[in-house]
């Protein structure tokens, strides 16, 4: 997919079109015409006329810049209200340069269909069904996405996800999450852009967060920092006395399966994952008897650069602290087949969004 600049997204649509189109068998394209006003005075974007196995197939397609849930659901709509009043026989098609599983499920829900420069498309009329799904995301939209989930970002991010139902007033939700208001107001931006928020008279609210958390899982990327693979001959009941023992000197927070052994436990797992700053890694050598390893170690210890992880866990028990629901899910999705099988009984467990 070669990118594609706002200027140019109309211009290269009909292209787009015609090369899709020309690969569906049985199907005759008759004309391909772009920025046609009708009697009603509303203008096509492109408007094709073709013959599918014989009989008439007419597409109307609204072409945006941008893939945003926000702006298709928008743009569909406006096709829908279009063809209620006048072409009812004609199939409404929204298109842009990528749509999003968020941007694709808004348009089965507004009844349109939708194809993208990546190949994505579901278009649907009477004897006709076809869907194509594309693995992968263009690089720019995945570089995009990931910016969102940086770490000062995932600060913000962590404390939606924990009060979904709460309207947040820029300033708090900067506060809460210790980060700028200028910072605060571009995230709230970019979810909204999504449709996973909404702003209020009473401020920001997150509406979806099942589509934010899952698109956070598929984007995420654990925390960078200093990583250590160590041995320490404590386990079960004396590990976790030991454990304690560390407390209050640095942070010790247990992390991926450990916490969701306290959270949700579904997944036993034969090593320790934990998170600490400098002071925590010392209390723990000290408290566990850490060896470093270069192999046949059981527990793994990583000091992250950014304290978002560590500000944002929970006390579990007397002395002991684990990453919050939403980092351990992370984790367990970025730990192979089994920890997404914790992570999935977690969720269900934990982030019913509905309670």
């Amino acid at each position: 997919m070669k990118p594609v600049n706002s200027v140019n997204v109309e211009r290269f649509a009909p292209q787009v079109v015609e090369d899709f189109l020309t690969g569906l068998p049985n199907l005759k394209i008759i004309s391909i015409e772009r920025e046609v006003l009708d009697f009603s005075r509303w203008r096509a974007d492109i408007k094709v006329k073709a013959q599918f196995a014989g009989k008439p197939l007419n597409l109307v397609i609204e072409v945006k810049a941008s893939g945003q849930p926000q702006m298709v659901r928008s743009a569909a709509q406006h096709l829908q209200r279009y063809m209620q009043n006048v072409h009812e026989n004609d199939v409404p098609v929204v298109m842009a340069p990528y749509l999003s599983p968020q941007a694709r499920a808004v348009c089965r829900e507004e009844n349109v269909g939708y194809l993208d420069y990546f190949g994505n498309a579901l278009i649907a009329s009477d004897g006709l069904y076809i869907e194509r799904s594309v693995p992968g995301r263009p690089e720019p939209e995945r570089r995009s996405l990931r910016s969102m989930y940086k770490p000062k970002a995932a600060r913000i991010l962590r404390c939606l996800l924990h009060h979904p139902g709460r309207h947040w007033r820029i300033s708090d939700l900067a506060e809460a999450a210790n980060v700028s208001a200028g910072l605060a107001s571009n995230v709230g931006a970019r979810i909204r852009e999504f449709g996973w928020a909404e702003l209020t008279d009473d401020g920001l609210v997150l509406v979806s967060p099942d589509d934010l958390l899952d698109s956070w899982a598929e984007n995420y990327e654990p925390p960078k920092g200093e990583e250590y693979h160590c041995y320490t001959p404590y386990h079960g009941r004396q590990f976790t006395d030991r454990l304690r023992a560390a407390a209050g000197h640095g942070q010790v927070v247990l992390a991926s399966f450990s916490a969701a052994e306290w959270l949700a436990p579904f997944v036993r797992h034969p090593n320790n994952y934990v998170y600490a700053d400098e002071l925590g890694f010392v209390s723990l050598t000290n408290a566990i008897s850490l060896k470093p390893v270069s192999k046949g170690g059981n527990i793994v210890v990583v000091i992250p650069e950014e304290d978002g992880v560590l500000d944002d866990a929970i006390q579990i028990s007397e002395g002991l602290r684990a990453t919050s629901a939403v980092q351990t899910y992370l984790d367990l999705t970025n730990s192979g087949d089994r920890g997404k099988e914790g992570a999935q009984f977690l969720r269900s467990k934990l982030m019913d969004w509905q309670k």
